[in-house]
């Protein structure tokens, strides 16, 4: 991968010498997680997306959680101590982290927010997450993603959409 192609997920992991891989896939725009699992052949359970919310108290927060499954806006808001949670709007997605929506990353945030990554993870000894734009993803431990990001791992999902 050429210098250039690299993005500040991957600049980021390399600085801090962190072992990781990289996956590809071709996409025309922001397509479904399941979609994103399926087009590398890897079990869903185990790649993640990343969402952005706002609480009540209008701090944002970052919720890590597998792709087929929903976030349950009351065990997040639980599991951050906030009365309240909503989705952030897509179009303030951005302007907040830096990234767009389908390339939004846990890493790399123009902020360092409270992130909270759904317990299924530990079930892994790595996850799947997105590499900062649409179209790559990164699969990092999460022992070594502990050593960039601060979070929690809490039971936050509504459970897995798929079979």
């Amino acid at each position: 991968m050429k210098p250039a192609d690299k993005t500040n997920v991957m600049r980021t992991l390399e600085q801090k010498k962190i072992p990781y891989s990289a996956y590809t896939y071709e996409s025309e725009g922001a397509i479904t997680g399941l979609e994103v699992a399926e087009k590398l052949g890897q079990n869903p359970d185990q790649v993640f997306k990343t969402l952005v919310t706002t609480g009540k108290s209008t701090q944002h927060y970052v919720f890590v959680i597998p792709v087929g499954a929903g976030l349950d806006l009351k065990k997040a808001a639980k599991a951050v101590g906030e009365k309240s949670l909503e989705m952030l709007k897509q179009k303030d997605l951005l302007g907040l982290t830096g990234y767009i929506h389908g390339g939004c990353s846990p890493i790399g945030m123009k902020k360092a927010f409270t992130t909270t990554i759904d317990s299924t993870a530990a079930n892994f000894d790595s996850i799947i997450f997105s590499g900062g734009r649409i179209g790559l993803q990164v699969q990092v431990s999460l022992t070594d993603l502990a050593k960039i990001v601060r979070f929690t791992l809490a039971d936050v999902t509504t459970g897995l959409i798929h079979n």
